[in-house]
């Protein structure tokens, strides 16, 4: 048994002492903890099994994102390194601190990275698709050469009823800093590709998603990171030589791995609870690491929103006053516009 496999089995005997430590704001529902998000944000979307065989198993459908305790624990407290999580865990159960060594970071589990590649593999590049249309209505004409995206026109998923079912998804692929393959976001779509489809969960992960992400450039010394998908895509309409990645949830962002070449980072976040902790706690990261952190905030929900309602011009007048002076001439392109002109 690994390290991280025998600290997750401890974890899981303590169920309900590490909901009650790391996520307060959460409450009991019988075999279960419910709570809104993995910061703790109060709420019913996340739950936590407490008991039996899947104990500390958790699942926050809303997000997309599941997992034993130890991930909860590594997006709970923003940590990017199994490392790290695994102090925190031996932290929280009073065991002592293991002795500096290298963890070598442990493979998602072969069926479902194997079944993420099968799937990738599978799915056709963007042009004249669904996917296309889809990202089209949300303001993003120019995705034909993002290699990272591609399109599943039946794409597997389990209904409300839990039976097997298949509908068109937008396939995004999930990578690691040194550019390995490691899992792929999947975004099922609405067959008039006005939006995604009528589904309790159309976004739903599979692989390894901690620590990585969607990425669009090369990032050497300046990086844009994000939540969604969308939400870069919309910053990379308005700056497209700006490199960026999106993690693909609050959770993830703040656990992002950061490339070590970094000086600069931009953090596009969203403007809820859940995204301003999670920039927050990049940041601070970041900064830890001798990299400078900067907000690229939106006016509304998301950039994607702003970019919508306002358009490209507009959202890069807005973007401008938030960049270093220095990347003004290297990233913006555009003449200043007010909002709402």
């Amino acid at each position: 048994m690994s390290v991280a496999s025998e600290m997750a089995q401890r974890l899981a005997r303590e169920a309900e002492a590490v909901c009650r430590h790391y996520l307060p704001h959460g409450r009991r529902e019988g075999r279960y903890w419910r709570v809104g998000d993995v910061h703790g944000t109060p709420g019913e979307s996340l739950y936590v099994r407490l008991h039996g065989t899947a104990a500390g198993r958790w699942a926050d459908p809303a997000a997309g994102e599941h997992g034993d305790l130890l991930d909860l624990i590594g997006l709970n407290r923003g940590l990017g390194r199994l490392a790290e999580v695994l102090d925190e865990a031996r932290a929280f159960l009073s065991l002592p601190r293991a002795p500096p060594v290298w963890y070598r970071e442990p493979a998602a589990p072969v069926g479902s990275l194997e079944a993420a590649c099968r799937l990738f593999a599978r799915s056709r590049p963007l042009a004249g698709t669904l996917a296309e249309a889809y990202l089209r209505n949300r303001g993003i004409p120019d995705v034909r050469k993002d290699g990272s995206l591609r399109f599943q026109p039946r794409c597997w998923y389990r209904d409300a009823d839990d039976r097997l079912a298949r509908g068109p998804a937008l396939i995004a692929a999930v990578t690691a800093l040194d550019g390995r393959f490691t899992g792929v976001q999947r975004t099922w779509l609405d067959p008039s590709g006005r939006g995604k489809a009528a589904m309790p969960s159309p976004r739903r992960a599979l692989g390894h998603l901690l620590g990585n992400g969607v990425r669009f450039g090369v990032a050497r010394d300046v990086l844009a990171a994000g939540e969604g998908v969308e939400t870069v895509l919309a910053l990379r309409t308005a700056l497209p030589a700006l490199p960026m990645v999106a993690a693909l949830s609050a959770g993830h962002l703040a656990a992002l791995r950061l490339p070590p070449t970094l000086r600069r980072l931009y953090v596009a976040r969203d403007n809820d609870a859940a995204g301003r902790r999670a920039a927050e706690r990049l940041g601070s990261r970041a900064e830890a690491l001798g990299i400078e952190a900067l907000v690229l905030a939106p006016v509304l929900g998301d950039l994607n929103d702003d970019l919508l309602a306002h358009g490209v011009t507009a959202l890069r007048a807005h973007l401008r006053a938030q960049l270093a002076p220095e990347d003004v001439a290297r990233f913006w392109a555009g003449r200043d516009r007010s909002w709402g002109a």
